[in-house]
């Protein structure tokens, strides 16, 4: 295996930047983004690799928000939030906000 390289792919929809780390292993390119251990592939040629990476973590993003806005709602729905609101509004009550 050849050393390892980094390259930064920008999520233009979530607008963040992730680090890839590609590597050549004999005849294919492998490549993964630690902050993003559910994205791993392997293809043939740097230039594939690199759209495939960009695609799967554009394609991990989402499924990762979509779950954290399920739990949201699931949460919301179980009442786990409640004390948040009554906080909220004991702070509005108390006039400890702030007009943004």
């Amino acid at each position: 295996m050849e050393e390892i390289k980094t390259v930064e792919i920008h999520d233009k929809v979530f607008e963040e930047t992730y680090t890839a780390h590609i590597q050549k292993n004999g005849t294919n390119w492998l490549g993964w983004f630690p902050e993003v251990p559910k994205v791993r592939c392997e293809e043939p040629t740097e230039e594939v690799l690199l759209k495939t990476l960009e695609k799967r973590l554009h394609e991990a993003l989402v499924a990762e928000e979509e779950a954290w806005e399920k739990q949201f709602e699931e949460d919301v729905k179980a009442g786990k939030l409640e004390h948040l609101r009554k906080e909220a509004l004991e702070d509005i009550k108390a006039g400890r906000f702030k007009y943004l």
